[in-house]
């Protein structure tokens, strides 16, 4: 599919609405009337599409007529729905890995159902404690995975799976980059996708996770020299990081994509010269994080449209 910078599918995020009322109550369990709520921000803030994380709600465990709802809700307000992302359902999971595989084959399902073009797995699981407790829950450890050859052979095999499931009814599976799981160095991401070895499984190259981190990491421009070839459906957000070499103090700090330390001009650049052609979404934590990703769409479309003009020169 061929976009213009106009019509390449940008969509939001819902992290800025939290998964409950302030009652307790899950917005999986809502009226719908509270989901248009929700998605009516997006869609004043300027955004045509919108990826339903389920971290807010999961469109893949509403029955048929609460799918129908929501969907047309997105469709009264113009929204697409290009992707669908999955958030701490780790594939592998020592109690839960069967379960979180199950449901990622539902998730594949429900895109295709409603014309998502693409889905987004991971390893990572819930917030620990630790993380809970912090402002910034990268700043915490979080839940290690096993290091051993049989666990990462097992996640190259269910992922291959989950790829042959997508190739069948034409959704693309990106893995999300995060730190500490088989994918959480742009090295580790490159041999991981390799392993796996179908053309249905892309990197979710999102190296924000990583730049975040208050540790030593890889160079921002080499994750993307890296896992450019690999690109599959996107999240994009940045973080300021400065670094104390005296020290080896690091601090970082959400920022726009404008304004951080990844340069996402080159980074996007790059990746279109190696043929990207998925969709992208816009993430941020803290503040306005919706009013920040309408901004970072505007920028994101600029240079989008630079990008494309230049590589038809």
């Amino acid at each position: 599919m061929t976009w213009t910078a106009e019509t390449w599918p940008i969509a939001a995020a819902m992290l800025p609405f939290p998964g409950l009322l302030p009652d307790g109550t899950a917005k999986q369990d809502a009226d719908p009337a509270v989901w248009a709520a929700d998605l009516a921000e997006v869609a004043g803030a300027g955004f045509t599409a919108v990826d339903p994380t389920d971290s807010w709600i999961s469109v893949a465990a509403l029955d048929a007529a609460r799918r129908a709802a929501f969907l047309e809700i997105c469709r009264d307000l113009g929204l697409s729905v290009p992707a669908i992302s999955t958030s701490r359902k780790n594939l592998v999971d020592p109690l839960r890995g069967p379960e979180m595989l199950a449901y990622a084959h539902r998730v594949i399902d429900c895109a295709a159902e409603i014309g998502a073009q693409a889905v987004s797995f991971g390893f990572f699981g819930a917030l620990t404690p630790a993380q809970l407790a912090t402002t910034w829950f990268w700043t915490a450890q979080g839940q290690p995975l096993p290091v051993d050859p049989e666990t990462r052979a097992l996640a190259v095999e269910r992922t291959r799976e989950l790829g042959r499931h997508g190739a069948e009814v034409g959704v693309e599976v990106a893995l999300e980059m995060y730190e500490d799981t088989y994918v959480g160095t742009a090295r580790d991401a490159v041999a991981f996708v390799e392993d796996v070895d179908h053309p249905s499984v892309r990197l979710n190259v999102d190296i924000g996770n990583l730049v975040r981190l208050h540790r030593p990491v890889e160079p921002w421009a080499e994750m993307i020299r890296l896992c450019a070839p690999h690109a599959g459906y996107w999240h994009l957000k940045n973080y300021a990081r400065m670094e104390d070499a005296a020290t080896g103090t690091v601090l970082t700090h959400p920022a726009p994509l404008l304004g951080g330390t990844i340069n996402w001009r080159a980074a996007i650049r790059s990746a279109l010269g190696h043929g990207f052609a998925s969709p992208f979404l816009l993430e941020h934590y803290g503040g306005d994080g919706l009013g920040v990703c309408a901004e970072n769409q505007t920028y994101l479309r600029q240079v989008l449209a630079a990008s494309l003009s230049r590589a038809a020169v």
